[in-house]
């Protein structure tokens, strides 16, 4: 009977949190990833049952008593594709912590297979992009008729890990994406702001490629969306040069230079960090008429969320009752209310 959970990347810096989390919640999960060592290392440690492989051949046999697999191995543009067909070859369902909207959209094409064979593929059950979804499917309830959606980011007292920065890097030269009448466009870094109310403090805040340019959209089917993030001016200015590097950036060997600078650096918050950082999302829509509703959530450090949302939702699809199929996003299923149950995580409505 399958009724496993597989954690794919359980030795990166957000699998390993996302791991320990599990096995405290008693998930018994099996440990996975590429590297030996690194895996059966943690695996002893936490006492837990581990296989080695990559995603380069054919892995099927290692999911043949598995029924969730937790994808945290990034960049995802590069193993997402793999491991969700795997998984729908082999009717397991298939969660991962991507923000990438070229991941989501891609895996949005395996909707009817994964139909087929009876299993979910939720991609983004992290920070990216469990909050936010929930954010704007509330905010959609509250105006139904609504055809923009806008939100932003903000965090404070924490920073990038290894992963989250790679993957940043691996687009760098790409821009910025938005959701326009139903489509996402392409437009240029740091090319567009807004001053953001977060009813306690006003922040300028610049237009970045956030998933739900692409999950929002799924969740609540408002055909214009931006996403924004609160920067310090220095670096919005760097991502408006961006522009004119696109070129530069995009070389190989200046991914893998800047790749191994960053490896030479810490590998994320660590645990002070992660308990006393927080994160804010502010939300609003508006509809033809000018009307609009804005709310704001306020949240635990963004890397410790993904583990908590993300050890949530194995669990409920590991659960008997559990029946959804198909490609889906996290409020989709869970509701708009699905984050509030988090310690830390607060909902504000603004006028």
């Amino acid at each position: 009977m399958k009724n496993r959970l597989l954690i794919y990347g359980c030795n990166g810096y957000t699998g390993k949190l996302i791991t320990e989390i599990a096995v405290k919640n008693g998930l018994n999960p099996v440990l996975s990833g590429r590297n030996e060592e690194a895996v059966k290392n943690l695996a002893n440690a936490l006492k837990c049952e581990y296989r080695t492989f990559d995603l380069s051949g054919d892995f099927s046999s290692q999911l043949s008593d598995i029924k969730t697999v937790l994808h945290c191995a990034g960049p995802f543009m590069y193993t997402a594709t793999a491991m969700a067909k795997t998984c729908i070859a082999t009717n397991t369902h298939y969660l991962d912590i991507t923000g990438e909207i070229s991941v989501f959209e891609t895996l949005k094409r395996l909707d009817e297979k994964a139909k087929a064979a009876n299993v979910t593929v939720m991609p983004g059950v992290g920070f990216d992009v469990v909050p936010t979804d929930c954010l704007s499917l509330y905010l959609k309830e509250q105006l139904p008729d609504a055809t923009s959606l806008e939100l932003c980011l903000m965090n404070k007292g924490c920073m990038l890990s290894h992963g989250t920065t790679i993957t940043v890097i691996e687009n760098l030269g790409e821009g910025s994406a938005i959701r326009s009448n139903g489509k996402i466009v392409n437009t240029k870094s740091g090319s567009h702001t807004r001053e953001i109310d977060y009813g306690t403090t006003k922040k300028l805040a610049v237009e970045i490629p956030w998933g739900d340019v692409s999950t929002a959209h799924f969740t609540t089917g408002i055909p214009n969306i931006r996403v924004y993030n609160v920067l310090p001016m220095s670096l919005i200015k760097n991502m408006k040069r961006s522009n004119y590097l696109g070129f530069i950036l995009k070389q190989r060997w200046v991914k893998d230079y800047l790749i191994k600078k960053v490896k030479q650096r810490p590998a994320g918050p660590d645990e002070q960090m992660r308990k006393e950082a927080q994160s804010f999302i502010w939300g609003e829509v508006k509809n033809d008429k000018g009307e609009t509703k804005r709310a704001t959530l306020t949240l635990p450090e963004g890397y410790l969320l993904t583990a908590l949302t993300a050890v949530k939702i194995a669990g409920e699809t590991l659960k008997e009752s559990y029946s959804s199929a198909g490609y889906k996003t996290p409020a989709s299923v869970f509701g708009a209310d699905f984050i509030l149950q988090f310690e830390g995580t607060k909902r504000n409505n603004l006028a």
